[in-house]
């Protein structure tokens, strides 16, 4: 795959075959995000896990302490006063059944996380199909699916971000952006790997961790030393 010239010289500062301890990580990964707008710095993490066994899936979330960086759109399916605590607590959007045709039909998915009250649950997996590819499905582990709707507004507004396997047993989350100073990164990072660590499933034989690297959006990734977290 051929890189532009800006990854090419951001790659020359990073040296692949070294795994660096996180101040040093988030130092590179910071100069390797050149592109002309406000990257975002990913974490990836392959896990020893295999996914195909429900015992070893891990899924949850956590509020990082400085947020993402990035302004969150939330839908809230419910009914009766919950569609006004959801108004005022700020949700961008809410509704009910009325919303299924606009998104099943009209492909309308303008926001970035679905909270759902438990009574609403039958109505929203109607949308299992269009939700559940793209990761949007409420989910009672992530605290998407619950009766407090303010405390879940009020937890996405602030940074609160989902981890999750995915089809490779690999967790892609965003800890904030390239603008971020470094302690904010650091912050946001050891708070994830926190949750992380503790959500290592009991029966999971072996090694956790295979791999934690951060990149930009557009750069070259830094891999850390796993032997910090452990």
């Amino acid at each position: 795959m051929k890189r532009g010239k800006k990854y090419t010289e951001a790659a020359k500062s990073i040296d692949r075959a070294a795994q660096y301890d996180t101040p040093e990580a988030i130092s590179l990964v910071k100069k390797a995000a050149v592109a002309k707008f406000d990257e975002t710095i990913e974490a990836h993490i392959r896990t020893g896990c295999d996914g195909r066994h429900a015992e070893q899936q891990i899924r949850g979330a956590v509020v990082l302490p400085h947020g993402t960086g990035k302004s969150v759109k939330v839908l809230v399916f419910a009914k009766g006063d919950k569609l006004d605590e959801a108004l005022a607590a700020g949700a961008d959007h809410v509704g009910g059944e009325e919303l299924i045709p606009k998104i099943q039909n009209d492909g309308w998915l303008d926001f970035d996380v679905v909270v759902a009250t438990p009574d609403m649950m039958g109505v929203v997996g109607r949308l299992g199909r269009v939700l559940g590819p793209k990761g949007l499905m409420p989910n009672p582990k992530a605290g998407t699916v619950t009766m407090d709707v303010t405390k879940a507004i009020n937890e996405i507004k602030a940074g609160k971000i989902e981890y999750r396997l995915d089809r490779t047993n690999i967790i892609h989350v965003p800890i904030g952006k390239a603008s971020f100073t470094e302690e904010q990164l650091a912050d946001n990072f050891q708070t994830l790997m926190d949750a992380i660590i503790k959500a290592r499933p009991s029966a999971l034989k072996g090694q956790y961790l295979k791999s934690v690297t951060l990149a930009p959006t557009m750069g070259p990734g830094v891999r850390l030393n796993t032997a910090k977290f452990v």
